[in-house]
C-alpha cells in the first residue's frame, strides 16, 4: 500500500481519535453513498505528543502535563472548532482525559474494509460517537471486537490480525505519510492531489460527480442532506 495510491476514485484519510475526523466522518459516508462510490478509507495514526505535547486528566482536572499554554491554547480551540461542527449534527464531542493509542480501533478499519466493506460505515458508527462520549476504550481489543460485532462485521480473527498482518500493514503506512505530504485528518487523496480538512468536501462532491459547472466554494455548514452546501 502506498500513501497516495489506490483503484479508489478517492482516499480518505481519518483517525478516531481525532476530533476533526470525527465531524467529518458521516457526512463523508453520506456522499459515498449519494455518488454510490466506494472510498479508499485508511487510518493515519496521530502521534499528538510530537507536536502538542501529552497531558492526562482525571475527572476533569489535569493531573499531568507536557504542554506549554501555547500548545494548551491550540488543543483547546482545535476541541471547540470541532465540537461546533459535531454538535449541528446531533453528536456530543468530550474531549479526551488522555492521549489515546488509537492503533488497534484504526486497523479495525483495515479489517472492515477487507472482510466487510459494505458494513465499514456501521463501524465507525459503532466507534465513533460512543468514543466521544467518552464510553469506549479504544485500547482494549475485545472493545473493539465488540464494535466490529455490532457493525455485523464478523471479528473472529481480528485480535490476530491487529497483531500481526494488520499491525504490519498499519505500521508500514504510517512513516509514509509525512514524506507523502499527509500530516492531520481527514485528509483526501483525489487524482493524486492532496486536500486537507472536511471544508473541502464540497469540492469532493462537485469533482466526483463530474464537475459541472463551476467548482464550489470552500464551506463549513451542513445541509439538510448532512452534506456540506455547494
Amino acid at each position: 500500500m502506498k500513501a497516495l495510491e489506490s483503484d479508489a476514485p478517492l482516499i480518505v484519510y481519518i483517525d478516531i481519535k481525532s476530533p476533526y475526523a470525527f465531524a467529518a466522518y458521516r457526512p463523508l459516508l453520506a456522499l459515498e453513498e449519494q455518488l454510490n462510490l466506494q472510498f479508499d478509507w485508511r487510518p493515519l495514526t496521530l502521534d499528538i505528543p510530537s507536536y502538542l505535547g501529552s497531558a492526562r486528566k482525571k475527572k476533569g482536572k489535569v493531573v499531568e502535563s507536557k504542554r506549554s499554554s501555547t500548545q494548551w491554547a491550540m488543543v483547546k480551540y482545535a476541541y471547540k472548532d470541532a465540537r461546533r461542527y459535531a454538535e449541528r449534527q446531533g453528536l456530543i464531542l468530550k474531549g479526551t482525559e488522555k492521549i489515546w493509542d488509537s492503533s488497534i480501533a484504526n486497523i479495525g478499519i483495515f479489517w472492515a474494509m477487507q472482510t466487510a466493506r459494505d458494513r465499514l460505515g456501521e463501524y465507525l458508527h459503532a466507534v465513533y460517537p460512543p468514543f466521544w462520549r467518552r464510553e469506549l476504550d479504544i485500547e482494549d481489543v475485545s472493545v473493539v471486537e465488540a464494535c466490529l460485532q455490532q457493525a455485523r462485521i464478523d471479528p473472529a480473527g481480528f485480535d490476530a490480525f491487529q497483531q500481526g498482518d494488520g499491525r504490519a500493514l498499519h505500521d508500514a503506512l504510517q512513516p509514509q505519510l509525512h514524506p507523502a505530504g499527509i500530516y492531520g485528518v481527514p485528509t483526501f487523496v483525489l487524482g493524486g492531489n492532496i486536500l486537507f480538512g472536511r471544508e473541502h468536501i464540497p469540492y469532493l462532491r462537485w469533482h466526483l460527480s463530474g464537475r459541472d459547472g463551476p467548482a464550489p466554494d470552500i464551506a463549513y455548514g451542513i445541509g439538510k442532506d448532512g452534506l456540506p452546501p455547494c
